[in-house]
């Protein structure tokens, strides 16, 4: 019998990698596949990050291989171009380069007894359908956020064509329904790419929207329980429903908890990761707010400030991880202000909190943090990838949404599933310490914070039974795609 092989092609990113891969090893360890990842790389930019290089290098299982395509030049693009214009073009020109490493790759497992069944691409590589065909493999979408995203991403070429030329979502007087969501979202929550409709990347993640319908299959790192909503509107072809042709399968919660996960394991950390973990071994169990905006988001130096005095505030133990501010809330795609991060913090903040708080420079282990026994809360920028994660540990969170599809993230978290508190900006669009201090309490110190972690609670013990257990949903979605893919190993491509 030979082997079924899956190719996957996503922009980098590691919000987009990290639960790929994961997804990966469920294919490979329990289904005996065998995996590819193809990333495209910018020429202008430099190839794939270390960081990302590293990852691949350290995390990939066994089974599973990746490939760079060679840099394409994107010296034609105005240097303002959003980071989607980018990398969707980016992928447009790497599409001769992928038709030649899947034939080379197609070839190479003939003497293998091995066969490439589906080529699985993210949101942003829709184009790379055409070499599917061209090959006779399965077009899959593999989509790293929420359902309910999917559900407006699906929505959108006909909320689109209800438009006249020059109005904005953000200026629309009603809110937007989005199929499959039980609150209507303003137009100024939903995601960024759709925010500026003149602009290139609008036209591109229209397009992508309108190849949607074209796959074969659409996994989604969700899970039923979750959003149990979207995942009826996703999976009904109804009237107000997302036009679905094909299956939708939700397979997660996809998150990475490796041994690096494990308080027991330290030995690899160091700076500031050992020692915020050795702080929170002191603390009282569930009396400590985790304070992170994920691997690229930041905050201006005035926010920054206000943070950290409205933690001061509140008298909650925290631990802080502080990057750099910049005016762009996004790092990897701003320039932010040089020298040592913890040089912003308000004078002497780090001196009058040393009893209860721990500030930490750029980076924290997140994994161990939020699975320690003394952690009990999160603020985060609400990145679907960290989301899970709490999910997994059981943590209520406040949602400060910084980018991307964050804000419609936030409004999943508080309005829907409850789970989150979220601190309300003034006019002019900053958010005060006394605020802060008061969301805060909440969270770790009120009726209201121990019901979220109880719902927090029965989503984690859902998750880990959808994706652990031979009868969970994501268990039995994933079994259900993966026949269809062996059913092509009797066929000749």
């Amino acid at each position: 019998m030979e082997e079924a092989h899956i190719a996957f092609v996503s922009t980098p990113g590691m919000g987009h990698i990290i639960p790929l891969v994961e997804f990966a090893k469920r294919l490979i360890t329990q289904h005996r596949f065998t995996a590819t990842l193809i990333l495209p790389a910018f020429q202008d930019d430099g190839p794939v990050s270390t960081a990302q290089i590293a990852f691949l290098q350290s995390h990939l299982p066994a089974g599973m291989d990746y490939l760079l395509l060679p840099p394409v030049p994107l010296h034609h693009l105005p240097p303002n171009a959003r980071p989607v214009t980018r990398m969707c073009r980016v992928m447009d020109l790497s599409l001769p380069a992928l038709r030649e490493a899947l034939k080379a790759l197609m070839a190479a497992m003939m003497n293998i007894r091995r066969r490439l069944v589906a080529l699985a691409v993210d949101l942003f590589s829709t184009c790379a359908f055409d070499v599917a065909d061209e090959l006779g493999i399965m077009r899959c979408v593999f989509y790293p956020s929420a359902a309910f995203t999917l559900s407006f991403t699906l929505y959108l070429p006909e909320l689109d064509s209800s438009l006249q030329p020059g109005d904005e979502f953000r200026d629309l007087a009603r809110p937007v329904q989005i199929p499959g969501f039980s609150v209507p979202v303003h137009g100024k929550d939903l995601i960024d790419p759709v925010q500026d409709r003149q602009d290139e990347t609008y036209t591109w993640v229209l397009h992508h929207a309108k190849r949607l319908s074209l796959a074969q299959a659409i996994m989604v790192n969700s899970f039923n329980e979750a959003e149990e909503s979207a995942v009826k509107a996703l999976q009904k072809s109804e009237p107000g429903n997302p036009p679905v042709h094909h299956p939708v399968y939700l397979v997660g919660p996809l998150v990475r908890m490796d041994s690096t996960s494990s308080n027991n394991n330290n030995n690899n950390l160091v700076g500031g990761g050992s020692e915020c973990l050795q702080w929170l071994d002191e603390q009282p169990e569930r009396s400590v707010l985790f304070v992170s905006f994920g691997s690229g988001g930041t905050l201006s130096h005035q926010q920054l400030i206000e943070l950290a005095l409205g933690l001061e505030m509140s008298g909650q133990r925290f631990v802080l991880v502080v990057r750099s501010p910049s005016e762009n809330s996004m790092a990897f795609f701003s320039t932010q202000h040089p020298g040592d991060p913890l040089s912003f913090l308000p004078q002497e903040f780090t001196q009058r909190t040393k009893n209860f708080g721990i500030v930490v420079p750029n980076w924290a282990p997140q994994h161990q943090i939020l699975s320690h026994r003394s952690t009990g809360g999160f603020l985060t920028h609400c990145g679907w990838n960290s989301i899970l994660e709490s999910i997994a540990y059981g943590m209520p969170l406040v949602a400060w949404p910084l980018y991307a599809e964050q804000k419609m993230n936030a409004l999943l978290l508080t309005e829907d599933l409850k789970v989150a508190l979220r601190p309300k900006a003034s006019e002019n669009g900053l958010v005060g310490r006394e605020e802060i201090a008061r969301v805060v309490k909440g969270l770790m110190d009120s009726e209201e914070g121990k019901k979220m972690r109880e719902k927090m609670g029965y989503l984690k013990d859902a998750g880990l039974k959808a994706i652990g257990d031979e009868d969970g949903s994501s268990t039995k979605a994933l079994d259900q795609l993966v026949s269809i893919w062996k059913s092509k190993l009797a066929k000749t491509i």
